[in-house]
């Protein structure tokens, strides 16, 4: 090898080994990426910049905006409203989650999916009896495999189909020729769960005295000279609130536990309370309560209350305040937030809110400006469960939303137009009908994702371009003796490992040209392999931080760490038999002689 490949080389397990054990953002590091590989002549600025341009790229940035667009016209909640109704039991209550959820996967991008889900799931689990913790996890798997029935299910699939073309020349995949294997897959993970899972996923939550399995830490301060300053804790409305209840009080550097009825309140005084969201909502309309300086800083977030909304969030891996107590992580300054409540694992964390150290998967509920919401679509520090002061849907334009969906589909699907042409055209299509805001739309483009994405195209040209992909593929075929079918077990078992280290998209592109240069070198059929990698890009069940819609479920969910590795290590290897016996049993994996 020259002295480019083994910099690529460099450049390839450098990036991996960052993922993998450091917090940076992917996108930070693809980028740091693609500028070494410019800066250091290995590819010309258009080589480096070509993955901006990618018909893929394009492809995902509009089908996030079509997505918006039936996210906010409500075509998600109508399909919902439709479907859910009252089952009696947990295996048809699932059943009733599958349907609209795999459909709307297979068309949308899961994110929103899930987290309309997710509220709509948790209020319907406590009307119909059924804990959270038994339809959470099923809600992101079947998100999860409905992403993998079409092209446009995932952005792994439109960006490993545009860079194969790339690549290779070729006219590329279309719309509904993954569905051949995501179908099979998908049908078989979903008798999976309805078999398995109710036996396997954990019983959490309706016996403890706050009867929401989400119960949050919450801290908020008498106001001073306010109207409840004097009052007993009675008078004051406090004693008998529902779904939440006076944990203690912190005045003058004591703590006041067990609170009688008739203690007194002075103003400044911190009340802790434990309770859901809603009725935490509740309590900040009380007159004289207000959130708890608990950083120090000046309380001007907690003025001109109108122009803030409540969001319920969950902290990421990539959140820069992980590891520090809450009063000393500057989370006013750094977010333009107030954290009124913490839950973690379902329970509630004793002890003063401000000593909380924040971990990743932690359920918060934010006191936040609303140029907060729009800054988490770039700065992914933050999952947004529910914005819950959003503004409503707009439900006169829910069906047309969909038929906009439904339209582009169809066209892109009969080959009348290509796929990038129909997500533009839904894109446009959305925000002239005004199925959501131009603001919505700008909102919806995950940057981040995007960025990675096209960064991580520099990387694949190089591999590719170097000879590092050719390289690599004659020490795989040598280890597999040239057997086909080890080397389809080898390439899929490889991207499933790599996706649950770091994100999807960029496993699958790294992996692409390598893969690619096994099947020349052995004169295999690429297509099956293609699709494994896709598959097993999609396939990320075993831990809450392998997918974003695991993360999202995990506070909703009341979930330990375990409860993934329970039931998403043998899901993914079930998935994993099932999608290799598809492709081996449904495609041939030697070209003709």
């Amino acid at each position: 090898m020259d002295w480019q490949a083994w910099l690529t080389l460099s450049l390839t397990v450098s990036a991996l080994l960052s993922l993998i054990f450091t917090r940076i953002a992917a996108h930070i590091v693809m980028m740091a990426v693609l500028s070494v590989l410019s800066l250091s002549g290995v590819l010309n600025p258009e080589q480096a910049l070509a993955g901006f341009a990618n018909g893929g790229l394009i492809t995902v940035a509009a089908m996030f905006i079509v997505a918006a667009g039936v996210h906010a016209s409500g075509g998600i909640d109508l399909l919902v409203e439709k479907v859910l109704g009252k089952p009696q039991g947990l295996r048809p209550a699932l059943l009733r989650i599958f349907g609209p959820v795999v459909v709307l996967s297979a068309f949308l991008n899961n994110t929103p999916v899930v987290a309309t889900m997710i509220p709509a799931i948790h209020s319907w689990s406590r009307r119909i009896n059924i804990a959270p913790s038994k339809l959470m996890i099923p809600l992101s798997y079947t998100a999860i495999l409905g992403g993998t029935l079409t092209l446009i299910g995932t952005s792994t699939n439109l960006v490993v189909n545009g860079q194969y073309q790339a690549l290779t020349g070729q006219p590329g995949l279309s719309l509904f020729s993954i569905t051949l294997v995501g179908l099979p897959v998908a049908i078989a993970g979903l008798v999976f769960m309805w078999l398995f899972f109710p036996r396997l996923l954990p019983q959490r939550g309706s016996e403890e005295l706050v009867d929401n399995l989400r119960e949050f830490t919450l801290e908020v301060k008498v106001a001073a000279n306010g109207p409840l300053v004097g009052k007993s804790i009675v008078d004051a409305g406090l004693r008998n609130l529902k779904r939440i209840y006076l944990v203690e009080i912190e005045r003058d550097g004591s703590i006041v536990t067990a609170v009688p009825s008739e203690e007194i309140l002075r103003g400044g005084d911190r009340l802790v309370f434990a309770g859901d969201t809603e009725a935490i909502s509740d309590l900040l309309r009380i007159n004289g309560i207000e959130p708890s300086d608990h950083d120090g800083e000046s309380a001007s977030l907690s003025m001109k209350r109108p122009e803030r909304r409540l969001v319920e969030a969950v902290v990421s891996p990539h959140c820069e305040a992980i590891g520090k107590a809450i009063r000393d992580s500057r989370f006013r300054d750094r977010y333009g937030a107030a954290i009124l409540a913490v839950a973690r694992n379902g329970e509630r964390i004793k002890g003063n809110l401000g000593t909380i150290e924040l971990e990743a998967g932690d359920t918060l509920l934010l006191e936040a400006r609303p140029a907060f919401v729009s800054r988490q679509r770039h700065n992914k520090d933050f999952l947004l469960i529910s914005d819950l002061g959003q503004d409503r849907p707009r439900h006169e334009r829910a069906w047309l939303s969909l038929a906009i969906l439904v339209g582009i589909v169809g066209a892109a699907g009969l080959g009348w137009i290509s796929m990038l042409n129909a997500s533009l055209i839904g894109a446009g299509l959305m925000i002239a009908s005004r199925c959501c805001s131009v603001k919505q739309a700008e909102q919806s483009l995950d940057l981040t994702v995007i960025v990675t994405i096209a960064a991580s195209f520099a990387l694949g040209s190089a591999i590719e371009k170097t000879g590092l992909a050719a390289m690599l593929a004659e020490n795989i075929v040598a280890l597999s003796d040239g057997r086909a079918w080890l080397i389809l077990v080898l390439t899929y078992v490889t991207v499933s490992l790599l996706t649950e280290t770091i994100t999807n998209n960029a496993a699958a592109i790294i992996m692409l040209p390598i893969v690619l240069g096994t099947a020349e070198q052995a004169g295999l059929n690429p297509e099956p392999f293609v699709f494994a990698i896709m598959m097993a890009a999609s396939a990320s069940f075993a831990t809450p931080l392998g997918y974003q819609t695991n993360l999202m479920v995990y506070g909703p969910g009341d979930y330990r760490f375990s409860d993934f590795l329970r039931v998403g290590i043998p899901m993914n290897i079930f998935i994993g038999a099932v999608t290799l016996a598809v492709l081996m049993i449904g495609w041939p994996l030697e070209l003709p002689r």
